[in-house]
């Protein structure tokens, strides 16, 4: 069956193009499937195109659909969801390839396309890949070019240059739509897909948990404080705490609460900004004590910030913090989490039990006991590592009087359940410590190996007061940084070989690794966190108080002028060549206008001459003199100059009567 014409050879190759390059960036998710069915579709439609194939029939398209939707079904579990409504989608755009005939089959792959170039960012939102779509977005413009069966229909780089041209003409009303269009808030949220994976803190925590994360070069987050960054060494990133212990593992407590607890501010504040990677969980990360005015934020009772909904694209948010505050002195409250925070098992770790007994004894004062801990962890031979040994059930019995080898949810476990046991309330704080400045962009970097855990124990009076038994084993890990507490061991992040974080030495590559993450930090920060308050308070800054109505004027107005430029720059009517004679035939037919004698329409420059000269016999002979000296020039390419078409007007001009000139 030979090709519909339609659908020019330039628009079809354009279009298996542009579907190539929409499925790259969803390969990475798709089933491999998915690979092999565009694969054969291309082919079968270029076999089409080449007329040694037909058109698949009604039957061949069902079998076809049902084995896509088999596959969605394996692969995915079913056909309801995000995961498998994108995987649907790119099938269905890709089996659409065989069936397209006509230039309304084609339209419809195209406008198909544009809305699977969209899909991809839920996947991956980056700079990398906003640049990326902008290859299937223009090799489907040149699709549809293609499809007007204009001159470009049998041309397909002029094609791309001529849809390069409009993406670029597009740009600047983008730019204008982006920074004053109202920035509404989502009619329905959409989940992460599944095969986003995602690594940060969980709800509970074991030491090895910890310690797979250190293992990761992911990026938690990013903040930028105003003025000067606090040392490292104070850089305690609070994201939950937690206060129920089971014997091997430490999770959330129930009774944790949206309410705000009782904290009295003191000293200076910090105030800064963060830009959050997706973490699928609901809380925030902030230095203690924070506060922020993020829409759907609230401080729990346990002094974390948490969202009403789990951080699933990326966030930006302000935060003010107050060190030096003073948490739960006393009060219900403070006394019901003390309560909480001495609970243990009724059995296990007898050897940590009487220790704590013996530690009570020796030391009235609890922060004298706190002291004798810390003391200990300093002195005896702890040692820290990635590579813990195995600990049998009882864990805290075992790394304190055993191995003495671990990592810090080891060390802030076991100082907790000490505490716990000689009667001081104490829980474990779980969050990132840290973070690697970056001189480019003026922010602090925080990635998952900077996952810490540390220690806060309950006074009366005082309230919580935050300790870090790691510290005293290894401060270099709090002041420099995890690579350098793990030289001797060389296990700073051994499962990716070619990370540049392991080569910050080399300056020219560390220098790189800086630029290329300040441009991902500008690309968060003004792109995908340019949200309602970002926009109001930028077009404040610009253009100071405004109401309501302001906005859709400067939008409007912006948009007027940017068409007129594109118009101006489309028409160029600067660059128009200037026609003498066509300007002097005119002047001639004006001349003769105000003798009631206007040329006809359609009528040519011979005939209305002769038709005016039998109106005006006495100026006969001027008016064929001018008429020849045109037609000479117009259409012979001969008969002198311009300069002679303006000396026969004028003689036209002195032959007509001065009186009947005036007559009209």
């Amino acid at each position: 069956m030979s090709p519909q014409p339609g659908i020019p050879r330039v628009s079809l190759s354009w279009l298996l193009v542009a579907q190539l390059l929409v499925i790259i960036p969803h390969l990475g998710h798709l089933p491999a499937w998915t690979t092999v069915l565009w694969l054969g579709c291309a082919a079968w439609r270029i076999q089409i195109y080449r007329m040694r194939a037909g058109y698949p029939s009604a039957w061949v398209k069902a079998l076809l659909l049902l084995l896509v939707a088999s596959g969605v079904w394996l692969s995915r579990g079913g056909l309801v969801g995000l995961d498998a409504a994108v995987v649907l989608l790119i099938a269905v755009f890709i089996l659409k390839l065989l069936e397209m005939r006509t230039r309304r089959d084609a339209l419809v792959l195209i406008f198909l396309g544009f809305f699977a170039v969209v899909t991809a960012y839920l996947f991956d939102d980056g700079m990398l890949a906003a640049l990326f779509s902008l290859l299937p977005v223009t090799a489907l413009l040149a699709a549809l070019i293609g499809l007007q069966q204009g001159a470009l229909a049998t041309q397909p780089w002029p094609t791309a240059r001529l849809a390069g041209a409009l993406l670029l003409q597009a740009l600047p009303l983008m730019l204008l739509l982006f920074v004053f269009f109202p920035r509404l808030g989502p009619l329905w949220s959409l989940p992460m897909p599944s095969d986003k994976g995602v690594s940060g803190l969980a709800d509970s925590m074991a030491p090895a948990d910890i310690a797979e994360l250190s293992r990761s070069a992911a990026l938690a987050f990013r903040a930028r404080f105003d003025g000067q960054a606090p040392p490292r060494s104070q850089l305690y990133w609070r994201a939950l705490t937690f206060e129920r212990f089971d014997g091997r593992r430490w999770s959330q407590s129930a009774a944790v609460r949206p309410v705000a607890p009782t904290w009295h501010k003191r000293g200076e504040p910090l105030r800064y900004s963060i830009v959050m990677q997706p973490s699928a969980q609901p809380w925030l990360f902030a230095l203690d004590v924070a506060e922020t005015s993020l829409p759907g934020a609230r401080q729990m009772s346990d002094f974390r910030l948490q969202r009403t909904q789990p951080v699933e694209r990326s966030l930006l948010y302000e935060v003010t913090s107050w060190p030096d505050a003073v948490r739960e002195p006393e009060g219900p409250g403070a006394e019901a989490g003390a309560r909480r925070a001495l609970q243990l098992p009724a059995q296990g770790n007898p050897r940590s039990r009487a220790w704590a007994v013996q530690l009570a004894r020796e030391h009235a004062q609890p922060e004298r006991l706190v002291q004798a801990l810390l003391g200990h962890f300093h002195r005896e031979p702890y040692v820290y590592t990635l590579r813990p040994p195995s600990l049998d059930a009882d864990s805290v019995d075992a790394f304190l009087f055993d191995s003495r080898r671990g990592f810090c949810a080891h060390y802030a476990g076991a100082m907790t359940f000490v505490l716990r046991a000689a009667g001081i309330p104490a829980r474990v704080v779980a969050g990132y410590q840290g973070g690697e400045y970056n001189p480019s962009g003026d922010y602090v970097q925080v990635r998952q190996f900077d996952a810490h855990a540390w220690v806060e124990y309950w006074l009366p009076g005082t309230g919580w007061t935050s300790v870090d038994p790691t510290f005293q084993v290894a401060p270099e890990r709090i002041e420099q940084g995890l690579e350098e507490a793990l030289v001797e061991e060389q296990s700073f992040l051994e499962d990716s070989p070619f990370s540049p974080l392991r080569y910050r030495q080399l300056g020219w590559l560390n220098q790189l690794r800086l630029g290329w993450d300040n441009l991902n930090y500008g690309w968060q920060r003004w792109v995908l966190g340019y949200q309602a308050d970002q926009q109001l308070r930028l077009l404040q800054r610009w253009f100071g108080q405004f109401d309501g109505h302001l906005p859709a004027l400067y939008l409007g107005g912006g948009a007027a002028a940017l068409l007129s430029l594109l118009a101006l720059a489309l028409f160029r009517p600067w660059r128009r060549q200037r026609d003498p004679q066509r300007r002097a035939f005119q002047r001639f037919e004006r001349l003769l206008g105000r003798h009631g004698l206007h040329r006809q329409p359609g009528e040519g420059a011979r005939d209305y001459a002769e038709r005016a000269a039998r109106a005006l016999p006495r100026q006969a002979q001027a008016i064929r003199a001018f008429a020849a000296a045109f037609e000479a020039q117009r259409y012979a390419g001969a008969g002198g100059t311009p300069a002679l078409l303006r000396q026969r007007l004028a003689a036209l001009r002195r032959a007509l009567p001065w009186r009947l000139s005036r007559a009209r």
